[in-house]
């Protein structure tokens, strides 16, 4: 089966994460994969990192240019299924389908808990032009059934999967020495991007209020309130105790490293992956 997943989104997350995994683990299982994204996203370069096949075609915003590439390029290529996973591609998909003879079946995935839109043309976007929903839990399953009115058969949850052969724990010092992190305090860590949602800031003031001043804080992940987090971090003077090695490829032995894993998100999340 040729399954193709469009992602407009450029920036790198959980979600960007799942579908990357989802895609390879398609291609274990004998699929055939294409991913299409702009050429200035993240997830173009990783997957192209992993191996998995990807067309850089210019849908990062809803414009008529980004449908015409889209239905052009699957009039060209037969799919068997299209996997969307963003507000913006899961648009483009449907009117470049819209268009197309013989399209294939469209399967819209959510990874956020934001409501979805109550109005005609998100039900058209939903019911209509989408053959099926996968939700990234249950909870937002039943807030789309109940909320939106969507027909309950019409929607599955697929909570993200773990790889349980790669996350396990570990010798916590032997982690702490390969990181390069002391061995003789307790360490609490969060592995997550830097958005305002997933709340470092609210970390950061448990952490300064903290009676043991030896224990040290740990913010694995990158974004855009990296800047502002810094900021934070100073004016709390917690500079010699928080430590932010930004993005990391393998964050096993971060995990492996922490005696406290802390996800104070409030907001947006589907499953975190963390």
């Amino acid at each position: 089966m040729h399954i193709v997943h469009t992602e407009s989104s450029v920036g790198w997350g959980g979600q960007e994460i799942r579908i990357l995994s989802e895609a390879l683990g398609m291609v274990e299982r004998g699929h055939r994969i294409t991913l299409v994204t702009p050429p200035e996203a993240i997830i173009f370069r990783e997957a192209r990192t992993r191996g998995v096949a990807t067309v850089p075609l210019a849908i990062g915003r809803k414009k008529i240019s980004a449908i015409g590439a889209l239905h052009g390029w699957l009039k060209k290529n037969p799919v068997d299924v299209i996997n969307t996973h963003s507000s913006t591609d899961s648009w483009l998909s449907a009117l470049a389908c819209r268009f197309l003879a013989n399209a294939p079946p469209i399967v819209r995935t959510r990874h956020i808990s934001a409501p979805v839109p109550y109005n005609f043309a998100t039900r058209w976007l939903y019911s209509t032009a989408t053959r099926h929903i996968v939700t990234t839990g249950e909870k937002l399953r039943n807030e789309m059934i109940d909320r939106n009115g969507f027909d309950p058969q019409g929607i599955t949850s697929v909570p993200t999967g773990i790889d349980t052969r790669r996350f396990v724990p570990g010798d916590r010092n032997a982690a702490r020495q390969q990181l390069g992190l002391p061995t003789g305090c307790k360490i609490v860590g969060i592995v997550a991007t830097l958005r305002s949602w997933k709340g470092h800031s609210y970390l950061l003031d448990a952490f300064a209020a903290l009676a043991d001043k030896t224990a040290r804080l740990v913010i694995v992940g990158d974004g855009p309130q990296r800047q502002a987090l810094k900021s934070r971090i100073a004016r709390l003077s917690l500079v010699e105790r928080v430590i932010m090695p930004g993005n990391q490829d393998d964050v096993v032995p971060w995990f492996q490293a922490l005696d406290v894993c802390v996800l104070p998100s409030y907001a947006n999340e589907g499953v975190p992956q963390a």
